[in-house]
């Protein structure tokens, strides 16, 4: 029986930095305890970039190991794609300078924006390329260095932010593994939910926009709790009905890893056990685009998820933007 060509997972990696930010640290500079910001967040720390690295250079880390974990040298790959909000430069792209670190001379390099959700619109992008025949071997990287964007007096914000980088290579494959279904949604008329309000066409950056922080991000919490515990079940709902699966059929939920309270909330909306939802925010916090592929690198190394398996991906974040993939590992 002919199976169809897809887009399969052929390896994963990803890289933390090493500094930590501790809520202890984060209770030296606002007005914060660790015992809050557990029970707020789920969050104990998070890791910080140190002053010689940047998005480009966690995400080469991160890019390297995926390909080693794929066995592909790096000149093999047709195309970079790097979902990042916080690249080097506003251009070149992040993409292109990760495709000369690691060497892939004749890959294509490009960057997405969608925030939280960029991992995700990222395997939509190899899926179609490779599905399409076009492309054979898709790198996928999601890198944010969220900390240098902080605004360390707004308690509401800074509390969540980390640093890392997480990579996933995507391979043309016919024995039924791969990318079975995705899901892009977004809604601009709420764009200044999450947003970074200066530093683009709109509002240049000038000394008055830095006086005023306007160059760092700003969040509303309310509204983002309400979108992402709704988005987050809705999504999984869609895509057990589009591909005829139920619960049991799944081994693991791996979401972008927002808030505990807002994923622990979106379980208790699907009924969903908690044991098959893979969360590391506890140590990482919210990397925007970098949390789906390191928990899922952090997944494959630790056995939560194996080949053969089932899993759901969820992003949801600024913009606003959502999507889903269901992947056969």
């Amino acid at each position: 029986m002919n199976l169809p060509l897809r887009a399969a997972i052929a390896g994963t990696g990803s890289y933390l930095p090493e500094g930590r930010l501790t809520n202890d640290d984060l209770s030296q500079i606002v007005d914060t305890s660790d015992q809050w910001l557990v029970e707020r967040t789920g969050i104990h720390e998070r890791r910080v970039v140190g002053t010689e690295e940047s998005t480009s250079t966690m995400a080469t880390q991160a890019a390297l190991r995926a390909c080693e974990d794929a066995d592909l040298d790096p000149g093999e790959l047709d195309l970079i794609v790097v979902a990042t909000i916080t690249p080097d430069f506003q251009f070149p792209a992040t993409a292109c300078l990760v495709q000369d670190a690691i060497g892939a001379r004749r890959a294509g390099a490009f960057d997405i924006e969608a925030a939280c959700s960029g991992f995700v619109y990222g395997m939509s992008i190899a899926s179609a390329m490779i599905v399409s025949g076009t492309m054979r071997n898709v790198l996928v990287l999601g890198a944010e260095t969220l900390t240098r964007l902080v605004n360390y007096t707004d308690r509401s914000s800074c509390i969540l932010f980390g640093d890392g980088a997480g990579a996933a290579v995507f391979r043309a494959c016919e024995d039924g593994r791969g990318v079975m279904y995705t899901d892009l949604g977004a809604d601009g008329s709420q764009a200044d939910a999450m947003q970074v309000a200066a530093g683009g066409s709109r509002r240049p950056t000038t000394m008055q926009t830095v006086a005023a922080r306007q160059h760092l991000a700003t969040v509303d919490g309310r509204r983002v709790f309400r979108f992402a515990t709704e988005k987050f079940a809705e999504l999984i709902q869609n895509a057990l009905s589009a591909c005829d699966l139920s619960s049991d059929d799944v081994k693991m939920v791996v979401p972008h890893q927002v808030n505990q309270r807002i994923i622990d909330s979106a379980l208790k909306r699907l009924e969903w056990p908690a044991d098959k939802c893979f969360v590391n925010i506890a140590k990482v916090g919210n990397t925007s685009a970098a949390s789906i592929p390191i928990a899922l690198d952090e997944a494959r190394r630790s056995g939560c998820i194996t080949q053969g398996d089932t899993v759901i991906f969820v992003g949801f974040g600024a913009g606003l933007t959502w999507g889903a993939t269901v992947v056969k590992m």
